[in-house]
């Protein structure tokens, strides 16, 4: 290799062991949390420092999952003689110390290999740290490698895991027995490798190790927005992920597998796995450690890394996962329509996530609270259309609606006037005021490069009600809706700091400015956050949400007016949509037009949703988003149909954490042509 290229590759490989560093700084921080026990790791950090809850709950996921295989292979094989895992690429993984307190280790030995600088770090850790060292045989000999540390029950090894004959060379050393019960462990190791070296790998492990069981965790789904933030993520690192364009699903890494000799694999991203592999009771005591209303980074996340096991012999065939029961969602077969509807960017900078917008008038759009790149509780915004386009303006308010993250904003009939409602500050600040919001009349818009040099005049009124209000809440709906001629605020679902999901309905009289009961018959729709509900013949229709159980909900529900108040009916959709949530949805007719959201479904992102109110019939939609050169992320955002006359939505803000790949915001709107869902 020439000198120039051996650099580079240096430089890689050095990227590639940088990301041992901040990982386990992580695992230390999820751990000093509560989201497992790990008194080990602490021991290789040099400072601790506390993540974010959404970066502590995906490595819990990560650590749970390997250590499920982990457990399944040990209690497979305790009858047998001798046993043996080998981690490749561990870094400073504290496997062989957790199982040598929890007395795990009988009969069996841990081989570690990594990058010889790795190792020697390790190493060096590992012998002057007293705890660590006193895990270890009294009388260690003095090494220089490739094997640097060699006691009964752990062997670590120096060698570059892409060289087979360097590491067969250095395992047959270390003493491994190539026909005993072996369990293969990479964390995010193969993916930084060339895929023609991984898949070696890959196949000479099932060659030598005839009894042997296959564990890997990885990333996948490259080609929709999170993907493509983090395949950027790590390509700034220099730590490109290779494996992610030949293999990017599930479905592709089982074939790649069985294709390069394994004799079985079963292959669940990490949504199957943590929703269906881990225990309802284990789930609730991870989301009670910290305050979180991250679910659709924590979804998205999940959806782009995998849990893979894959067996050589019959003995290790019984350590593999398990196929999760299939759910109602595997059998949707939804009815796609061939035209994927346009998406145009509109040249106006605005950004914002947990934002809330109404259309006060036609061409104007009001936008309060979120968040921002500037922080919390951005300054209200108007959107104005005018003969050249949409143009953003300032908003002189009156009144500050404070930091409100996730609230209503909900236009009452008659037009001009918005009721804000709810929303938080924080996880643990949910924001009580109710406000009534007025925008004086506008002058007429003027040329697309005067925005913000004009600023419109924001009347804000603090409502003070009577009866009994509900409690405080956020990720909830707000919708007009008619009973004996009054129009009343009809509040839905949501969440607060001690409820995961509420499933409450309660009436504010707009006009009395009184909370009051209204008689709701029929079976009431199950609780949930992040849902959608549309005014619909006086009353409102409801879709989708997430649920108590941390899965999104596909069900369409009409609260139907009667002469007593209300009735709860269930819609029979058919085919079923995909269930979804933090989307948008509006009537228009007697279609409800569903856009965008977070759905688990391995199939690109959701577009369009239609569903027909009489019929019960439904169409999915694609979106045809060439033109907009960033990736366009339909959660946490607001829509509006501006004009009643123009089949074209306008869709406003949005993005999202992704994970600890960067924080990405829509930076301006864009518009969905309706036409081919309503001609």
């Amino acid at each position: 290799m020439p000198a120039t290229n051996r650099k580079k590759q240096k430089g890689r490989d050095t990227a590639v062991q940088g990301t041992n560093d901040s990982s386990v700084v992580s695992k230390v921080s999820a751990a000093a949390q509560g989201y497992f026990q790990d008194v080990f790791l602490q021991h290789f950090v040099c400072k601790v420092a506390r993540r974010a809850p959404l970066i502590n709950r995906g490595y819990y996921v990560r650590w749970r999952a390997v250590d499920h295989c982990v457990k399944r292979f040990l209690q497979i094989t305790e009858n047998c003689p001798v046993r043996q895992i080998l981690s490749l690429g561990a870094g400073f993984d504290s496997l062989y110390f957790r199982l040598h307190a929890d007395g795990g280790l009988d009969r069996t030995v841990v081989f570690e290999v990594d990058f010889p600088d790795v190792t020697r770090r390790k190493a060096a850790l590992i012998t002057s740290n007293i705890t660590l060292k006193g895990m270890l045989d009294p009388h260690l000999p003095s090494l220089s490698g490739p094997l640097y540390v060699s006691s009964s029950h752990y062997r670590l090894l120096g060698a570059d895991v892409r060289d087979e004959s360097q590491v067969e060379e250095a395992l047959r050393t270390a003493g491994v027995q190539w026909a005993a019960p072996t369990l293969i462990l990479s964390e995010v190791v193969l993916t930084y490798m060339e895929t023609q070296r991984s898949d070696a790998v890959i196949s000479w492990t099932a060659k030598l190790l005839p009894q042997s069981l296959f564990v890997m965790y990885e990333q996948i789904r490259p080609r929709d927005p999170f993907g493509r933030i983090m395949q950027d993520h790590f390509l700034k690192l220099n730590s490109t992920l290779h494996a992610l364009q030949q293999y990017p699903d599930t479905a592709a890494q089982t074939r790649r597998f069985l294709d390069l000799g394994w004799e079985q694999c079963v292959c669940l991203d990490m949504n199957d796995f943590y929703l269906k592999l881990v225990a309802e009771e284990e789930r609730c005591r991870v989301e009670s450690l910290e305050p979180f209303d991250e679910y659709e980074e924590w979804h998205q996340k999940c959806s782009h890394y995998f849990i893979l096991t894959a067996s050589q012999g019959s003995l290790t065939a019984q350590a593999l996962l398990t196929h999760p029961p299939a759910s109602p969602v595997s059998f949707i077969s939804p009815s796609r329509c061939p035209i994927a509807l346009c998406v145009r960017t509109v040249p106006v900078c605005m950004e914002g996530l947990g934002m809330a917008s109404t259309s006060v008038n036609t061409g104007q759009v009001l936008l309060t609270g979120g968040s921002s790149r500037v922080g919390r509780g951005a300054e209200a915004r108007v959107l104005l259309r005018g003969l050249e386009g949409w143009r953003s303006v300032r908003v002189d308010p009156s009144v500050d609606l404070g930091v409100r993250l996730y609230h209503t904003a909900t236009s009452v009939p008659g037009g001009g006037t918005t009721v804000v409602y709810g929303g938080r500050s924080s996880p643990l600040n949910p924001v009580r005021g109710l406000f009534k919001v007025t925008i004086h009349p506008c002058s007429p818009a003027g040329p697309l490069d005067s925005e913000d040099q004009d600023a419109v005049k924001l009347c804000e009124e603090q409502i003070v009600c009577t009866g009994d209000p509900p409690p405080p809440r956020w990720r909830h709906t707000a919708t007009t809706v008619c009973h004996k001629g009054k129009n009343f605020l009809f509040v839905f679902g949501g969440k607060n700091a001690s409820e995961a999901v509420l499933g409450d309905g309660c009436f504010l009289c707009l006009e009395q400015q009184h909370w009051t009961e209204i008689q709701v018959e029929g079976t009431a729709p199950e609780a949930r956050h992040s849902h959608s509900a549309c005014s619909y013949q006086g009353g409102a229709v409801v879709f989708g949400g997430l649920g108590k159980r941390g899965a999104p909900l596909g069900d369409t529900v009409v609260l139907r007016p009667i002469e007593r108040g209300f009735c709860w009916e269930r819609l029979q959709v058919e085919p079923p949509p995909f269930p979804r949530y933090s989307h948008s949805a509006h009537v228009i007719g007697d279609k409800l037009v569903v856009v965008g959201g977070v759905w688990l479904h391995s199939d690109g992102v959701p577009g369009v949703a239609v569903i027909h109110l009489t019929t019960g019939s439904s169409v999915e939609f694609s979106l045809e988003t060439t033109s907009v050169p960033w990736p366009l992320m339909l959660h946490s955002f607001c829509s509006e149909l501006t004009d009643p006359k123009t089949p074209e939505l306008l869709l406003i803000g949005g993005g999202g954490n992704c994970f600890s790949f960067g924080t990405h915001f829509n930076p301006q709107p864009v518009t969905v042509d309706l036409r081919p869902v309503l001609g």
